[in-house]
C-alpha cells in the first residue's frame, strides 16, 4: 500500500455531491395509483416454484404483485416490454437515479435508448425496515443475480438451478425459443424481499436473512406492457448462501391485478425518452 501524503485527510473531508439529483424526475400520482388498486381485482395469479422461475404478463395500467406464501423467502426479478424484449428493466439507472433499494414511489426505469418508468411501487410491506445497523436494507438494484458461471469460477461448481438459469429457462419456455437464445436476454435484477448492503471496511456486497415473513408483499403499477420472470431464490432468506440445496426454499405468487374501468381515465402511458440521439454520436 501507498504512503499517504501530507493532505489525507483533507482529501478524505470533501463532501460529496449527489450524481444525480432526482428532484426533476417525474413524479408518479401515486394516490391515483394507490386509489384505483383497491378497486383492482386479481385476474391472473402463478406461483414461482422454489429453485425455479414462472413467467407472466402485465397490461399496462394494471398491477402487479409478489408475496412471500409459505416461509421467508427473496426472490429475482427481470422484466420487459412486453412488445419489445430489447426495453428492459434497467437496474444500474435505477440505482443511480433512486439508490441501492427501491420502496414505495420508486420506479424502475428502462433501458437506453427508450429510458422511461416501466414500472412504479405502489405499496411495500417492507417499508418499516429503513436501513439497519449494518448498511443492510431490503429489494435491492445493486446484486446481479446469483449465476452458474460466477458458480464456476470461485468454486469450480456446475450448479442449475440459481436465478440466472431458471429465468433463462422459464423465458425460453414462454417464448417457445431455444435457452441460448432466451440467456441474452437475462439482465441484472430487482432483488425482491432480499436484505443486502454493502460493507463499511471492505465495501463488499453482503446479504443477510431477509425480514420477509408470509404475507409480505411487493406491488407495482405496469408503466407500459410487461412481460416478467420471477426467481424463487434457491438460497431461500439467503441467511447463509445464495446457491444452494440445503437452503429451506419456499415459492413466491404473482398475482396481476385490474382496476376498476375508468378510474384510470387521467394516466397514459410514459412516453419513450425525448433524447434525440440522431445528433449525439
Amino acid at each position: 500500500m501507498s504512503s499517504a501524503p501530507p493532505d489525507a485527510e483533507a482529501r478524505r473531508a470533501v463532501a460529496p455531491v449527489i450524481c444525480y439529483p432526482n428532484d426533476s424526475l417525474p413524479k408518479p400520482d401515486l394516490a391515483l395509483y394507490q386509489k384505483a388498486l383497491t378497486t383492482a381485482q386479481v385476474s391472473d395469479t402463478t406461483l414461482a416454484p422454489p429453485r425455479d422461475a414462472c413467467t407472466f404478463e402485465v397490461p399496462a395500467g394494471c398491477f402487479f404483485r409478489i408475496s412471500s406464501v409459505d416461509g421467508a423467502q427473496v426472490g429475482d426479478l427481470n422484466l420487459w416490454n412486453a412488445q419489445d424484449l430489447s426495453e428492459r428493466f434497467y437496474s444500474g439507472k435505477t440505482r443511480a437515479l433512486h439508490g441501492t433499494h427501491v420502496t414505495t414511489g420508486e420506479r424502475l426505469w428502462t433501458s437506453f435508448p427508450h429510458l422511461r418508468p416501466m414500472a412504479t411501487i405502489v405499496e411495500d410491506s417492507l417499508d418499516w425496515y429503513g436501513i439497519d445497523e449494518f448498511g443492510g436494507s431490503v429489494h435491492d438494484v445493486i446484486g446481479t443475480r446469483c449465476d452458474p458461471y460466477t458458480g464456476n469460477l470461485l468454486a469450480g461448481s456446475q450448479y442449475h438451478y440459481c436465478c440466472h438459469s431458471n429465468l433463462t429457462r422459464a423465458l425460453a419456455a414462454h417464448l417457445g425459443i431455444a435457452l441460448e437464445d432466451a440467456e441474452a436476454h437475462v439482465h441484472d435484477v430487482l432483488n425482491v424481499f432480499m436484505c443486502t448492503g454493502f460493507t463499511r471496511d471492505t465495501g463488499q456486497y453482503f446479504m443477510k436473512a431477509s425480514p420477509v415473513r408470509p404475507g409480505d408483499h411487493l406491488t407495482f403499477f405496469a408503466e407500459i406492457p410487461l412481460l416478467g420472470a420471477l426467481s424463487a431464490c434457491p438460497g431461500g432468506d439467503c441467511s447463509s448462501e445464495h446457491s444452494s440445496d440445503e437452503a429451506a426454499c419456499y415459492p413466491l405468487k404473482v398475482e396481476v391485478l385490474t382496476p376498476a374501468e375508468g378510474s384510470l381515465a387521467d394516466w397514459s402511458s410514459p412516453p419513450r425518452n425525448g433524447y434525440d440521439r440522431t445528433h449525439g454520436a
